[in-house]
């Protein structure tokens, strides 16, 4: 993991450490204290004490609404996995009291041993495509795994609602989609396709599915992988997970994809990776799901991304994102939607 912007005295460690000692850890002066990059807002924060090292994670410094309650949820879900063999940061313990740093909830996991592929590959991967070959293949076993566990016997149920999960994506996007006009300078989305692929969604909606545990954004750049081979060292950024379909998880990642039309995927450009078409014949060996819609989503995954990203260029139309990044959101919202296109045909 890179170094970033994050100052580490934005964590009061006299505070972390009393934590840390009634939790039992083992106590000392705090070492080799360093930010952590990651892909989200969030704060994480690498260090060692009595001879351990750990990840700090917390919310962004500036709280939203809904902040803790995130690490709340992805701190449930990690203690949940933790006795599965299921490919995510292993907890060591949470602290959901909002008091002990400051206002925000925080937890303390085991560092992750492997490297983010959406920030360059390194040898043996990068010069050996059988590796990165199969680095796609891991990415839909280590997927396949998270499918098989049973949300119920791990302690999750309740934390998600399945009942009419499919039935209600297309109106809650839409909806979403709706919400954005109220912003001023915003003229309204400008997407190709859209009622076409909400039509189809509403038309081609499955009739059953399995309830599971959704990651929710499972996409490369949120995979660490082993140094030493194509093994997913872990699945991480669990802020959308929830109890839902977790096919929706496969389709999120063939939405994402490196390659196929127009040679776009999410966060990088490796080259050698299979097709879409083989991550959706591994995962269908490991997991004995029926993936017969699976068309379908991966088109449902198109739309919900591309309307979420289309949020940033409407706020940006606003005034309250930056211009690039709205206009290259934006172009990656009709990059998704003419995907899904393809998805459909």
């Amino acid at each position: 993991m890179t170094t970033t912007h994050i100052d580490v005295n934005v964590i009061d460690f006299d505070a972390l450490g009393a934590w840390m000692d009634a939790q039992g850890l083992p106590g000392g002066p705090f070492e080799d204290v360093s930010p952590v990059a990651g892909g989200t807002q969030n704060v994480m924060v690498r260090f060692s004490r009595g001879g351990v090292p750990y990840v700090l994670r917390r919310p962004p410094l500036h709280l939203r609404a809904k902040s803790n309650e995130v690490l709340r949820r992805e701190a449930r879900v990690l203690a949940a996995l933790g006795g599965t063999p299921v490919a995510a940061p292993r907890l060591v313990a949470a602290c959901t009291d909002e008091s002990v740093l400051g206002g925000a909830v925080f937890y303390l996991m085991e560092p992750v041993d492997g490297f983010n592929a959406s920030t360059g590959l390194p040898e043996p991967h990068a010069s050996d495509p059988a590796i990165r070959h199969r680095m796609g293949l891991e990415a839909a076993a280590a997927l396949a795994e998270l499918g098989r566990v049973d949300h119920e016997a791990v302690g999750l149920a309740g934390f998600g609602r399945p009942e009419g999960f499919l039935e209600r994506q297309v109106p809650r996007w839409m909806g979403e989609l709706e919400g954005y006009s109220a912003l001023d300078g915003y003229p309204g989305p400008d997407i190709p396709g859209l009622e076409r692929t909400a039509a189809w969604l509403e038309d081609n909606r499955p009739a059953a599915f399995t309830p599971g545990i959704m990651h929710g954004d499972y996409h490369l750049s949120n995979l660490m992988f082993a140094y030493d081979g194509p093994r997913v060292a872990a699945i991480v950024d669990w802020e959308m997970c929830t109890i839902g379909d977790p096919l929706l998880d496969l389709g999120w990642l063939l939405a994402t994809w490196p390659g196929g039309e127009g040679d776009w995927g999410i966060g990088t450009t490796i080259t050698g990776l299979p097709e879409g078409r083989e991550l959706v014949a591994h995962y269908a060996a490991l997991s004995g799901r029926d993936l017969s819609a699976i068309n379908w989503y991966a088109t449902m995954a198109c739309f919900k991304l591309g309307i979420v990203l289309e949020g940033t260029h409407a706020r940006a139309c606003a005034g309250k994102a930056p211009k690039d990044i709205g206009d290259a959101l934006h172009a990656t919202t009709l990059a998704l939607f003419a995907r899904a296109q393809t998805f459909m045909e």
